[in-house]
C-alpha cells in the first residue's frame, strides 16, 4: 500500500501499513478559536471533523525502545474527557497511553544502523542443521548402533527426536507470541515464566553452551588424534595431544566468532557444503561394492543377513541402553541453535518455527538413514588383517556368524579390541564412504560448525541475561561492541569454560554433563508453553497453532524422566543448582515486569480461590483481622501502617487507603499517578498491604466509600484502623464533624474500630513531601525540628525491647480488644512483651472476678502474666483533671443556662454543634469515666510498651462530637501509644475446638 500525504481528498491510513517503520505525517490546522494543532489527515479523513482521538495503530502499542518503528502516543482519557488542551503527536520517551511500562519499554542493545540480520534458513536452518549434525554423525553414531543395535538405535533416534519435536512445538509458540529479543531459550522462558526461573535456567544453559564448545572440539580433536595416530605421528600421547589441538582449536574460533556475525555466518556456509558432500559421500560409499581391504575391515555392502545381525544390542564394558542414549542425545541438542541468535534475526517470529522443526525432520531422517545404511552393509568387529579368512576344516570363531559365513575369521577380536567394526567409531564412516578423505574433512566440518554456533550462542544468550540485570554481579558482561553489540567479555568467559573442559580431554566425560543441562532447558520451554495456555491470559495468543498444551507438559516431563535416566546424581544436581538460583532470583526481587504467565495464573488462582471462599460461611475460628487503615499515601503515617501491617502480616489483608478531598478534576490525576507509586513503596518496603484511594467532595463520604466497597467476597475488611485527630480544637468544624461520623458509620456497618494515638502524632507527610521537594533525606534543621516524630515514625518498624502489652478489657466487644494484642505476642517484633490484663471489678470481688478472667483465658488459650482487677473506676477524678477536661471543652460549649431562652434557642440553632449544659449534666458520669481511667491508666500503665483500651461508644444525636472527642482526648493524653479498641459485638474468641 502506498503512502499518501493529505491534499484535501481521499486518504490511506497508515496505521494499516504493516511495512511502515516511519511516524505519520501531521499538519497544522487552525481552529475557530485560533488554536492551532498538529492534526493527522487519516483521523480528519475518517471522522469529517478535529478529534483529538486517534485511529488504531501499531506505533502506539510498540515498546519504547522498538528499533523497528516509532513510538506513538495516544491522547490520554484525561485529555479526551477534560478540557481541550495540545498534546503532542510524538514522544520518543514514554507514554501515559501504556497502563505500566516494564523494562521491555526500554531500548534492550544500542545497536547502531548497518547490523547484519539473517534470515530463517541461514539465521535458524543452516546453524540447527549444522549443530544437530555436529560430532555424533561421525563419530559416535555407528557406535550407538553397534552397542545398542539397529532396534533400540531407532529408539534412541526416536527418543531424541520425539523429546525435541514436542520442544521445537512448544518454542514455536512461545517466540510466535510477541516480538522475540536476543537471547534465545532464556528470553523465551524469562519472559514466558517470569525472571526466577530465566534467571536461574539462563545461567545453566549459558554453561550448558560453553561446555558444548568443550564437546565439539574434543571430536574434532579426536579425529586428528586418529589421522595422526595411523601415520605414528602423534607429538605428546593420545591424551595430551586431544588437549593441545582441542586448544589451539577453540582459539582458532574464537578469532572467527569476535570478528563479528557476518565472518560467522560466511564460515557455517562453507562448513555446511563440506558436511553435505561428506553425508552423500557415505551414501554413495555403501552402495560400491567391497574391496577385499573393506572386508577385513568388516564392510561387504547391502547383505540382509548382516543387518538382521544387528539388530539385536550388544552392550559391552558396562554400557546399557541409558548410558547409549546419554552419549547419543546431546547430538539433538542443537534446535536452539537459531533461537541462540534471536536477536541477530530480521523475523524471530517466523524463522525460529520453520526453521528449527525443518532442521529437526532433515537431521533426523539422515541420522537415521545414514546409522541403517551401515548398520546392514557392516559387521561389529573387524580386525582390517586381509589373511584373516577361514580356514577350511577349522573352526571360526569370530564374533560376528556371517563374517564367517562370508569367509573372514576375525576370532582375534575375542582376546583385544578391533580396530575396525561399528564398535569402532570413526573409522567406520572412512571406511564406507566412496571417498575417505570426504568423511574427514566433514567430520572436521561437522564438530568445527558445532563448536562455532555454541561458542556464538553461549556469549549471546549470557549478555542477554546481563543486560537484565538479574545478576547484578554479572552486569559487566552486558557490554557489546561494535555494529552487531558483540559480546567479546561473554566471548573470553566463554574460551575460558571450554578450555577447561577441554583439558578433561574425554568426549564420552563431557557429553552426559551437558545433557542434563540442555534437558532442563528442554524442560522449562516446555512448561512455559503449558503454562502460558494453562493460564488463559488473554495476551497468551501466539500466530503459530500446531501445540498443545498437555502435549508440552507431556514433553517437559518426559525431559525431566530422561534427565534421571541418563545420570540421576547429575539431574539431582541441576536441579539443586536451578533451585538455589531459583531461590536467590526471589530474594533478590529483580525489579522487573514481563507480564509473566506465572501472574497469569496466580491471578487465575486467586479469583478461583476467592470465588470458592464466597461459599463458605464466617466461622468464629477462622476469624482474623482485616484492616482497612486510612494512613492517607503509604508514607504519611509509618507508626499506624507499621501496627497495622503486625496485626495482618501475611496472614490477613491490610488495605492502606487515601480519601483525596476536592474537585474531581484537581484531585483525579493525583490520584491516578499515585496508585502504582504507592503500591510500588509498599511492595519496597515489605509491607504485605494494598493501596487504595478515592476521590471525594468531602473526606467523609470518600471514607464511607471504602468502608462500603473494600474488598472482594470474602477478602474484605472487617475493622477500620485510624490515627487519632490530635488537632481537633484547631481544626474545622466539618473536620471534626467528619472524623466522629467516620466511626459512627464503622459501627453502622460492623467494622471492629481501632484508633491509634502516640503523643508524637503519626502524620509525617511534610517530611515526605519536604524529601521529595530536595530528592534526599529532609535538610538536618527539618529533621531536628521533627526529631521525635520521626524517631516514633519508625517505633513500631524495629523489634520492640522487653516490657509489657497492657490490655484494659473494660466492655466485652467480642473478644477483639483481647485477640489484637494476642496477635502481636505472636509476631517476631513482639515477643518479649508479655500481655497484661486490666479489667473493671466490684469492690470486695477482686479474686472472683480475676479466678473467672483466669478461667476464661485458659479456655481461649491465651497466656498473659498478670491480671489486676480494677476496682476503683467508679471514684470521682481529681478536681485539677476535671479541671483540664473544662479547659478542653471550655471554646466548645453553648452555656445556653446563662442566657434568656430565646436567645439559647437562637445561639443553638446557629451553632448545633456546641455542647449543651444539658449535654454535660446528663453525661456527666461518662466524662468523669474517662478522666478516672486517664488517672488510672497513669498509675498502672505509664511504662508499658502499648496500651490497648476499649473504646468508649458515643449514640449517635445523644452525644455532641466535640464532648466525644474531648473524651477519647482525656482518656489518652499523657500516655505511651494507645490503641483504643472496639469489636463489632460479634464474637471473635472461641473456646470451642
Amino acid at each position: 500500500m502506498e503512502r499518501l500525504k493529505s491534499n484535501g481528498g481521499g486518504h490511506v491510513n497508515s496505521a494499516f501499513d504493516s511495512n511502515l517503520g516511519d511516524p505519520p505525517i501531521y499538519e497544522e490546522t487552525e481552529f475557530s478559536n485560533n488554536e492551532h494543532r498538529t492534526v493527522r489527515p487519516s483521523v480528519m479523513s475518517a471522522f469529517g471533523h478535529d478529534t483529538l482521538d486517534r485511529v488504531p495503530n501499531i506505533n502506539f502499542y510498540r515498546n519504547a525502545g522498538s528499533v523497528s518503528g516509532h513510538r506513538a502516543v495516544r491522547p490520554s482519557l484525561q485529555e479526551l474527557h477534560d478540557v481541550f488542551q495540545k498534546v503532542s503527536a510524538y514522544d520518543g520517551e514514554g507514554s501515559e497511553g501504556t497502563p505500566s511500562d516494564d523494562l521491555e519499554s526500554a531500548a534492550p542493545i544500542d545497536v547502531t544502523k548497518g547490523a547484519v540480520k539473517f534470515g530463517w534458513i541461514r539465521g535458524v536452518l543452516v546453524r540447527c542443521m549444522l549443530n544437530i549434525w555436529g560430532v555424533m554423525l561421525f563419530i559416535r553414531l555407528s557406535w550407538v548402533f553397534g552397542q545398542a543395535g539397529w532396534g533400540l538405535g531407532i529408539v534412541v533416534i526416536a527418543l531424541s527426536c520425539v523429546v525435541t519435536t514436542i520442544t521445537g512445538l512448544s518454542m514455536s509458540a512461545i517466540c510466535t507470541n510477541g516480538v522475540v529479543r536476543g537471547g534465545g531459550a532464556y528470553y523465551l522462558i524469562s519472559r514466558s515464566l517470569g525472571p526466577e526461573f530465566g534467571g536461574s535456567i539462563g545461567l545453566i544453559f549459558a554453561f550448558a553452551n560453553a561446555v558444548a564448545v568443550a564437546m565439539y572440539v574434543v571430536g574434532f580433536a579426536e579425529t586428528v588424534v586418529d589421522l595422526l595416530k595411523e601415520y605414528a605421528h602423534l607429538m605428546v600421547d593420545e591424551m595430551n595431544d586431544i588437549r593441545i589441538i582441542g586448544c589451539i582449536t577453540v582459539v582458532l574460533l574464537l578469532g572467527i566468532s569476535v570478528a563479528g556475525m557476518e565472518w560467522e555466518a560466511k564460515a557455517q556456509i562453507v562448513l555446511l557444503v563440506i558436511l553435505l558432500v561428506a553425508i552423500v559421500n557415505v551414501f554413495v560409499g555403501t552402495a560400491i561394492p567391497a574391496t577385499e581391504d573393506k572386508k577385513s575391515k568388516g564392510f561387504f555392502g547391502y547383505n540382509t543377513k548382516i543387518f538382521m545381525e544387528n539388530f539385536t544390542p550388544d552392550f559391552r564394558n558396562g554400557e546399557t541402553f541409558f548410558s547409549v542414549f546419554a552419549i547419543f542425545f546431546p547430538a539433538a541438542t542443537g534446535i536452539l541453535a537459531g533461537a541462540n541468535i534471536s536477536g541477530d534475526l530480521r523475523d524471530a517470529q517466523a524463522a525460529i518455527p520453520k526453521g528449527t522443526l525443518l532442521a529437526i525432520f532433515i537431521t533426523g531422517i539422515t541420522y537415521l538413514a545414514v546409522a541403517l545404511c551401515v548398520s546392514g552393509t557392516v559387521v561389529r568387529d573387524a580386525t582390517g588383517n586381509i589373511t584373516d579368512l577361514v580356514t577350511p576344516g577349522i573352526p571360526c570363531n569370530g564374533s560376528s556368524v556371517v563374517a564367517c559365513e562370508l569367509g573372514y575369521n576375525f576370532s582375534s577380536c575375542e582376546t583385544e579390541p578391533c580396530k575396525f567394526g561399528l564398535m569402532n567409531n570413526f573409522q567406520v564412516m572412512t571406511m564406507v564412504s566412496g571417498f575417505g578423505p570426504l568423511i574427514t574433512a566433514g567430520t572436521f566440518s561437522a564438530t568445527l560448525s558445532s563448536a562455532l554456533a555454541s561458542l556464538v550462542s553461549a556469549p549471546k544468550v549470557f549478555q542477554a541475561l546481563c543486560k537484565d540485570n538479574i545478576y547484578k554481579a554479572l552486569h559487566f558482561f552486558a557490554k557489546g561492541h561494535g555494529k552487531n553489540n558483540e559480546p567479546i567479555r561473554g566471548y573470553i568467559l566463554t574460551f575460558i569454560i571450554s578450555v577447561a573442559f577441554i583439558l578433561i580431554g574425554d568426549l564420552n566425560t563431557i557429553a552426559p554433563i551437558i545433557s542434563n543441562f540442555f534437558l532442563a532447558s528442554y524442560a522449562l520451554i516446555n512448561f512455559s508453553c503449558f503454562h502460558a495456555s494453562y493460564a488463559k491470559s488473554p495476551g497468551w495468543r501466539p500466530a503459530y497453532k500446531f501445540y498443545n498444551m498437555w502435549l508440552s507438559l507431556l514433553g517437559a516431563l518426559l525431559c525431566c524422566v530422561v534427565m534421571f535416566v541418563i545420570n540421576w546424581w547429575a539431574a539431582l544436581l541441576t536441579y539443586g543448582i536451578e533451585i538455589l538460583l531459583y531461590i536467590y532470583v526471589t530474594v533478590k526481587k529483580p525489579d522487573v515486569n514481563w507480564g509473566s504467565s506465572t501472574q497469569a495464573v496466580t491471578f487465575v488462582s486467586a479469583v478461583s480461590n476467592a470465588l470458592s471462599l464466597s461459599g463458605v460461611e464466617d466461622h468464629v475460628k477462622n476469624f482474623r483481622p482485616q484492616i482497612l487503615v486510612l494512613t492517607g499515601s503509604a508514607r504519611a503515617r509509618p507508626a499506624l501502617l507499621d501496627l497495622a501491617h503486625s496485626f495482618t502480616k501475611n496472614y490477613g489483608l491490610c488495605l492502606s487507603c487515601e480519601v483525596l478531598v476536592g474537585p474531581r478534576s484537581e484531585v483525579l490525576p493525583a490520584m491516578n499517578n499515585g496508585m502504582e507509586r504507592n503500591q510500588q513503596w509498599l511492595h519496597k518496603n515489605k509491607r504485605k498491604a494494598f493501596y487504595a484511594a478515592v476521590a471525594c467532595d468531602n473526606f467523609r463520604e470518600g471514607a464511607e466509600t471504602l468502608l462500603q466497597a473494600s474488598g472482594l467476597g470474602r477478602m474484605k475488611p472487617n475493622t477500620l484502623m485510624i490515627g487519632f485527630k490530635r488537632n481537633w480544637r484547631t481544626a474545622e468544624t466539618d473536620a471534626v464533624q467528619s472524623y466522629v461520623g467516620l466511626l459512627h458509620d464503622a459501627f453502622d456497618f460492623e467494622y471492629g474500630t481501632l484508633v491509634l494515638r502516640m503523643n508524637q502524632g503519626l502524620d509525617v507527610s511534610h517530611l515526605v513531601e519536604e524529601e521529595v521537594s530536595v530528592c534526599g533525606p529532609p535538610p538536618p534543621q527539618v529533621a531536628k525540628i521533627n526529631e521525635k516524630l520521626v524517631e516514633a515514625s519508625g517505633q513500631f518498624k524495629k523489634k520492640q525491647p522487653k516490657g509489657t502489652i497492657d490490655v484494659w478489657w473494660l466492655f466485652d466487644d467480642g473478644g477483639l480488644t483481647l485477640l489484637l494484642p494476642y496477635i502481636l505476642t505472636t509476631r517476631k517484633k513482639w515477643k518479649d512483651c508479655k500481655l497484661r490484663i486490666f479489667i473493671a471489678g466490684q469492690p470486695g470481688r477482686t479474686e472472683i472476678d480475676k479466678q473467672e478472667m483466669r478461667s476464661l483465658l485458659h479456655k481461649f488459650r491465651i497466656k498473659c502474666i498478670d491480671i489486676t482487677v480494677v476496682d476503683d473506676i467508679h471514684i470521682k477524678p481529681r478536681n485539677d483533671n476535671i479541671k483540664k477536661l473544662e479547659d478542653m471543652i471550655e471554646p466548645f460549649r453553648l452555656h445556653e443556662g446563662s442566657k434568656g431562652r430565646d436567645q439559647a434557642a437562637g445561639i443553638q440553632k446557629e451553632y448545633p454543634w456546641k455542647i449543651t449544659d444539658a449535654e454535660l449534666s446528663s453525661f456527666e458520669e461518662k466524662t468523669h469515666l474517662q478522666v478516672r481511667l486517664n488517672e488510672l491508666l497513669q498509675e498502672h500503665s505509664k511504662s508499658a510498651n502499648l496500651i490497648v483500651l476499649s473504646l468508649p461508644i458515643a449514640r449517635k444525636g445523644s452525644i455532641s462530637d466535640f464532648l466525644y472527642m474531648a473524651w477519647l482526648d482525656i482518656l489518652t493524653k499523657d500516655l505511651p501509644p494507645t490503641m483504643l479498641v472496639r469489636g463489632n459485638h460479634k464474637s471473635v474468641l472461641t473456646f470451642y475446638s
